[in-house]
């Protein structure tokens, strides 16, 4: 390789024109109008400084706090261009996306897990709606469990999905149900039909301790769980292909047959009376109490596996009160992922195409305060959603609500839902609770004074637009929050407003 030094200089006329060296003493290869600065690798002639490789300048990671003082021209890395396009950095102008599922198989995260934290107002469920309709549209199937408003109605019918309202003289699910998991078994057989067998009673047996719990308020005995468990058996023995319901197990344990009596270690039938008779009050509350009319009869309209979106609306539940809601939220959580394992496990038997899913769960705390011990259910369904291919975005106003659960035990592991998410989203935030966020996510102190800037109005002008409108930080793990102002297209505008109620009967006042 010839050394740059034998390159020939560049001589200057008079006038201050560049002479180049002579075009016989260079060679023919000389170009006719060669440019006085050479290319990277030299003049590709003799004495031009050709060289046949050039070493890549060492690179170097640190932060823009360190890497400052040595270069002043640093920007921050590139945003997440994988997943649903959700804003603008506000920053750079750049467009961010956000997708669990997608952020999961680009090895951005390690777990498709979503927390969305922020005050009433803020437009969470708008970012989340924008996730839906992004996830519907790359084919991943939407499951909205639990809509308590509703918000998300009107755009899963746009989407061309299912809407399932659940109340008293509407649809009705029965907890009970096995739902597509026993359609699963109808197409399975040997030993993974009997591994779906044991997984049907599991989930039919945690439910219905689940709603006793509820209705109770207190958690059941082990004798009681063990009499249960043995109707469901005794139900499915009798007949194999029919839903049994909670009048059903009713109906067993005050007949008192001779299985349930040795179950209980009751010799005669009036000492298994005794040892059932606060279980047959708290089924009797569920059959013909408080939650009558809702989870006491045959699901009226199951879930439809084709559908791109399912939302079940348990708005109607909820104007009946804190109980009732809860025990739709659970029955409908558990009918929820029983679809996504039916689908996972014929998926593994080549019976259907693997799918996808973004489940929703909105107003999360509402459900685990209903009753000491209702958090460990709801912790047994989501665990393993990454195994199942499915994303799940949790949405609550404050970290606060973890306080309204009944024990300790309660409270740290619904802290655990938290830290479990890779992904955290927050809008607008008070100083108080931040606190708390940061000690599940860790946040910087720029990070804090603007989350907190989005958290109140700076004016007292009425149709001023709230500061914290439409923007988020997300964060995911140590990394630095990417800032995100969400901006509303075309039918968005009629599909994400939560406010339209009030703003029709403004109108009319009008």
């Amino acid at each position: 390789m010839t050394s740059l030094h034998s390159v020939q200089p560049v001589r200057y006329s008079r006038s201050g024109e560049s002479r180049l060296p002579r075009r016989a003493a260079l060679g023919r290869a000389f170009p006719a109008q060669q440019a006085a600065v050479p290319p990277a690798w030299g003049w590709k002639l003799p004495f031009g400084g050709r060289a046949a490789h050039v070493t890549a300048a060492p690179e170097y990671q640190a932060t823009t706090t360190q890497v400052c003082g040595l270069f002043p021209y640093v920007a921050g890395s590139g945003t997440p261009a994988v997943g649903t396009p959700v804003g603008r950095h506000q920053l750079f102008g750049e467009v961010v996306c956000l997708d669990p599922l997608a952020w999961l198989r680009a090895g951005l995260v390690v777990n498709p897990g979503q927390f969305v934290l922020g005050q009433p107002g803020v437009g969470k469920s708008t970012l989340v709606k924008r996730q839906i309709t992004g996830a519907v549209a790359t084919g991943t199937r939407a499951i909205i469990l639990g809509d308590t408003k509703p918000d998300y109605t009107m755009l899963t019918e746009y989407l061309g999905g299912q809407v399932i309202r659940i109340g008293r003289g509407l649809d009705r699910i029965n907890p009970l149900d096995a739902g597509p998991m026993g359609d699963a078994l109808r197409w399975m057989s040997g030993r993974d039909a009997q591994a779906m067998r044991w997984e049907v009673r599991s989930r039919r047996l945690s439910l219905l301790m689940a709603l006793c719990t509820l209705v109770r308020e207190s958690r059941i005995t082990n004798a009681e769980e063990v009499i249960l468990g043995r109707t469901v058996d005794l139900l499915d023995e009798r007949n194999l292909h029919v839903q049994p319901t909670v009048a059903d197990v009713l109906s067993v344990i005050e007949e008192g047959p001779d299985l349930l009596r040795s179950a209980a270690r009751a010799d005669t039938p009036a000492a298994f009376s005794d040892r059932v008779a606060s279980l047959s009050f708290t089924l009797d509350l569920l059959a013909t109490g408080s939650l009558a009319g809702c989870f006491d009869r045959p699901t009226s309209k199951p879930i439809d596996l084709d559908a791109p979106a399912v939302s079940v609306d348990i708005s109607r539940v909820g104007a009946a009160g804190d109980k009732l809601l809860t025990a739709a939220m659970l029955c409908v959580w558990s009918y929820g992922f029983a679809m996504v394992d039916a689908v996972a496990a014929l998926a593994e038997q080549q019976l259907a195409p693997r799918r996808s899913y973004l489940a929703v769960m909105d107003e999360l705390w509402r459900a685990l305060r209903g009753a000491p011990g209702l958090v460990e259910y709801a912790d047994s369904l989501i665990r393993l959603n990454r195994a199942k291919g499915m994303g799940t975005i949790m949405i609550t106003h404050s970290l606060a609500d973890l306080d309204a659960l009944a024990t300790e035990e309660d409270r740290a592991k619904a802290r655990g839902f938290v830290e479990r998410c890779a992904i955290t989203v927050m809008g607008g935030l008070p100083p108080r609770e931040l606190a708390r966020v940061c000690e599940v996510t860790p946040l910087t102190g720029p990070e804090q004074e603007l989350v907190t800037s989005w958290s109140a109005p700076d004016s007292w002008l009425p149709g001023a637009r709230h500061p914290g409108r439409g923007k988020y930080l997300i964060k995911t793990g140590e990394r630095l929050g990417i800032p995100v102002e969400l901006s509303l297209v075309g039918a968005e505008h009629a599909l994400y407003d939560t406010d339209q109620a009030i703003r029709a009967d403004q109108g009319r006042r009008r």
